[in-house]
């Protein structure tokens, strides 16, 4: 399997990863066991009335009174690979799934994404997707700097897309070009404006920065765009309102790899951090 190279593989790996992460939850073989026959019992009762996990693909052509959409964050919904490989068209076939499964739901559908999650054992800081920031102002509540889960009602059903004509008319989907500064959506602009000095024209574009980018609670993590020195030393000790204490390691600009006491090493820039 090492040597396989077909379009396939990567999938195969990810599922493979996803099992031993699965795995890692639970304390021995025979717990894991446990938990994947009671899962697979529930499979097998598909009349009852019971909640159904499905991935965006499956779902389509069903419909559902209530539905939850979790992990909309960047670099997850849309999928960082589907941005690699596909550029434009990968990014347009993410929001046609992310129209999917939005128009799932009958009644009500809910969004879900989270500021940190633990990636191949690691907790990574997240951003909320920019499909969350797509959404009409009217099916959303007021933005909050620690919203985690947003609601709506049926009113999710007026977002069209290209694909799909009729009763569900159309929206910014349809309208948003998927590349042009793919950051630039309101909830990008003000973490952007709390940090006026990184640079904004080409963060997030095929053509910009390779390094991929985070916010913590609405601030900017580290980048690769250049920026002034920073006036830390290294094994200075700094505190983080996100992260909390800790000991800078490495100095690179203005942008901090340090050493948290309880969130392990995380790359930061030095206006974000105090010394102490």
């Amino acid at each position: 399997w090492q040597n396989d190279r077909s379009a396939e593989a990567p999938g195969r790996l990810e599922n493979l990863k996803e099992l031993v992460r699965s795995m890692e939850q639970f304390e021995n073989l025979r717990g894991f066991l446990e938990h994947v026959s009671l899962v697979m019992d529930t499979d097998n009762n598909a009349d009852l009335d019971a909640v159904s996990l499905m991935t965006l693909h499956s779902a389509k052509g069903l419909e559902f009174d209530t539905v939850f959409l979790p992990g909309w964050e960047e670099g997850l919904f849309p999928h960082q690979r589907a941005l690699d490989e596909g550029g434009r068209s990968g990014l347009e076939e993410e929001r046609r799934l992310a129209y999917v499964g939005i128009t799932r739901a009958r009644r009500n559908c809910t969004i879900a994404f989270v500021s940190n999650r633990r990636i191949h054992g690691l907790w990574q800081s997240t951003m909320p997707s920019r499909f969350v920031d797509e959404l009409e102002a009217p099916n959303t509540p007021p933005s909050q700097s620690h919203v985690e889960v947003a609601e709506t009602g049926s009113s999710y059903g007026g977002y069209g897309a290209r694909s799909v004509g009729g009763a569900y008319g159309a929206s910014r989907f349809d309208t948003t070009d998927p590349f042009k500064n793919a950051y630039s959506t309101p909830g990008w602009q003000r973490a952007q404006n709390k940090n006026p000095d990184a640079a904004r024209s080409n963060w997030g574009t095929r053509s910009g920065p390779t390094t991929r980018s985070h916010t913590i609670e609405g601030e900017l993590v580290a980048s690769s765009i250049n920026n002034p020195s920073s006036d830390f030393s290294v094994g200075d000790r700094v505190f983080h309102l996100k992260f909390g204490y800790g000991q800078i390691a490495v100095i690179d600009g203005n942008k901090l790899t340090i050493d948290f006491d309880k969130a392990g090493q995380k790359r930061v820039l030095d206006s974000f951090v105090e010394g102490v």
